[in-house]
């Protein structure tokens, strides 16, 4: 349900520039005039932000490349006018710095002007990382909200500072504020937005009776203190949503999700229950609501929507009283596939002690072997913080593991386990690197001089022919700066086969019209006879372009390196054949450019071929421009060939 007139009450929207231009631009587009009222206008605009990030379908598929670039776009604008800059860093962030450094033993540090440059680029990063969660976020189909409350609710966000957990409040934010923007609690923002959505939602008599109903059938087991205090809160909250300021109610929400204990997380003995695709909703959310799960699935209109996707598994703990209601671990599928795993830890990753339930509960589905893998890997991740935290030493095998030499860490949550980077802070990795690379410290080195033959792995800058040394491990820093080195085969089949294969793997369509467009261009040729290639993968910052770099800067230093261009076929080969090669799954989000000689794609522009995991789940075969000036951000990854 839209409701613009929320918008022009709350913020006057329908006169404001942002809106009046999207009157003049649809006006542009269509030749027709959008009307004068009010909450027309308004929804005119929602509904081009709307097609900013979900631009139209062509030819019946979606153009996912258009919506990262409308988005990157879009982030780039919201950096602009929201992020502090350099200039507006307040003197007193430096004295902060310097006093920390005072209190942990540094003695009197004094930062210099390139210093705080650094530091000051750091913030600066942290707040566009932490705005740009908000925009995935909310343009993801994890939020299923109406437009006029993402737009509520992202608008308010832009005035938040940091969150105070003494005073239960959240700081005002202005253009001298150094601390990232607010962290997306899922859990309490559905809880807000929901309350927000019903308020606006006239309620018919029976809907009345069904809510006291369930909210009887709720606090049946409840005592009368209990009872007492549940309805002062909900008074409480009322109250707050009268005014509805943002900031209140989600300060509110997030205090009310409280997580459970350690202590009772440590209890592991509990119950699966199902919740059928098209059930009744309800029950899902009300056994979730208040727990601290960080799930958005907490909210109501979410959890319809999952739940008309897919059957949705919750393992839930025994409570003090020895029932199953601790939710501790949600399987939401779409279809018959597993759609996500998630814990309630941070980052919505399993906590250390239920991995062991989730790995037995993998094997019900026909997809859980990769599921189960992961499992595996946060259970030996557990071992290793709990050695790390009782002061036990790590052995090689744990080191291995915890540095990624061979293979990588994947959790169940949106980012990455925080807790390897915790236990990492806590190493002397100078002095793990020889025990996890297995090699003496003499056969490690730091600098391009320091190279021989009995070197086996290198840290430091890439320097021309490195690749050429044939070197065991190669990082730009360690462990964080590895660069990976893989082989595939390539060749063989012809122009028409590669074409056939890579419009469809296993019924599903996995090539953009564009990248389509591309395959069939007379300069997208095949290798004849099959041969194995080596590839080696590499951020824009490893080749030393910290602030990023054009197309043409990049090609000229990869040559200078040694490097040579893939075929182009390489493209299609990685978009069907990622987890063999690279061994893991594609993580969702990812873009993986192809180092290529550039095709012309449809448009004649020149492009260069991308294989991209959306977070929606879909893996597809793109285009990207790849003209000469075209800018790449620092953390965009390319394939070369060795």
């Amino acid at each position: 349900m839209e409701n613009p007139n929320f918008l022009k009450q709350k913020y006057n929207l329908h006169n404001s520039e942002e809106v009046v231009a999207a009157a003049l631009r649809t006006e542009q587009n269509t030749g027709e005039k959008v009307s004068q009222k009010p909450a027309d206008r308004i929804q005119n605009y929602l509904d081009r932000l709307e097609n900013i990030i979900h631009p139209p379908k062509l030819e019946n598929h979606p153009d996912f490349d258009r919506r990262e670039r409308n988005l990157n776009l879009l982030k780039n604008v919201l950096h602009e006018e929201f992020v502090i800059k350099l200039e507006e860093v307040p003197d007193g962030y430096f004295e902060t710095q310097k006093r920390l450094a005072r209190e942990q033993g540094h003695g009197n540090v004094e930062i210099f002007d390139e210093q705080k440059d650094q530091l000051a680029e750091i913030l600066i990063t942290d707040q566009k990382s932490s705005l740009d969660n908000w925009v995935d976020y909310l343009s993801s189909n994890d939020a299923t909200y109406p437009d006029w409350l993402k737009y509520y609710a992202f608008r308010s966000i832009l005035s938040l500072g940091e969150y105070d957990k003494e005073t239960k409040q959240f700081t005002k934010r202005s253009k001298s504020t150094v601390k990232p923007f607010p962290d997306i609690n899922r859990e309490a923002l559905a809880y807000v937005l929901d309350a927000i959505e019903k308020k606006y939602q006239p309620q018919t008599k029976e809907q009345k009776l069904l809510e006291e109903e369930k909210r009887d059938h709720t606090e049946a087991d409840l005592t009368a203190e209990e009872k007492q205090e549940r309805k002062a809160d909900q008074e409480k909250f009322a109250k707050i949503l009268q005014g509805e300021n943002f900031a209140k109610l989600y300060a509110w929400a997030i205090d009310k999700v409280t997580p459970a204990s350690k202590e009772k997380l440590a209890n592991t003995e509990g119950k699966w229950i199902k919740y059928d695709r098209n059930s009744d909703h309800m029950p899902l959310v009300e056994s979730l609501q208040g727990h601290g799960t960080g799930w958005c699935t907490a909210g109501e209109s979410t959890a319809k929507t999952q739940l008309a996707g897919g059957d949705f598994y919750v393992y839930y703990s025994l409570d003090e009283n020895g029932q199953a209601k601790i939710p501790r671990v949600a399987i939401r599928l779409s279809g018959n596939n597993i759609a996500e795993v998630r814990g309630v830890a941070q980052e919505q990753n399993l906590d250390p002690y239920i991995s062991d339930v989730v790995k037995e509960k993998m094997k019900e589905f026909p997809d859980g072997a990769v599921y189960e893998k992961k499992a595996v890997g946060m259970k030996k991740l557990t071992e290793i913080d709990n050695k790390t935290k009782q002061q036990e030493p790590l052995t090689k095998d744990d080191l291995i593991f915890l540095y990624e030499i061979n293979v990588s860490i994947e959790g169940f949550g949106f980012q990455r386990d925080p807790r390897i980077a915790e236990i990492i802070q806590t190493r002397n990795k100078k002095e793990d690197a020889p025990i996890a690379l297995e090699c003496q410290p003499n056969q490690i080195a730091y600098r391009q001089e320091d190279v021989n033959e009995n070197t086996k792995a290198y840290i430091g800058p890439l320097f021309p022919g490195i690749f050429s040394k044939n070197l065991e491990h190669v990082y730009t820093s360690f462990p964080e700066g590895k660069i990976e080195q893989v082989k595939m085969t390539i060749g063989g089949k012809s122009k028409k086969d590669i074409i056939a294969e890579s419009n469809y793997s296993e019924g599903k369509k996995i090539i953009s019209p564009f990248a389509g467009g591309m395959l069939a261009n007379p300069d997208f040729d095949v290798v004849k006879k099959p041969e194995k290639i080596n590839l080696v993968r590499l951020k824009v910052e490893d080749l030393g372009f910290s602030s990023g770099a054009t197309t043409k800067e990049i090609y000229e230093k990869v040559e200078e390196l040694g490097l040579k261009l893939c075929p182009p076929e390489v493209g299609p080969q990685l978009r069907l054949n990622y987890e063999q090669i690279f061994q893991r799954q594609q993580p969702k989000g990812e873009s993986l450019y192809v180092g290529m000689k550039r095709i012309t794609d449809p448009n004649g522009d020149p492009s260069v071929f991308s294989v991209q995991r959306f977070n929606s789940d879909e893996r597809w075969l793109y285009h990207h421009w790849a003209k000469p000036d075209y800018a790449w951000s620092a953390e965009r990854e390319f394939v070369f060939r060795k």
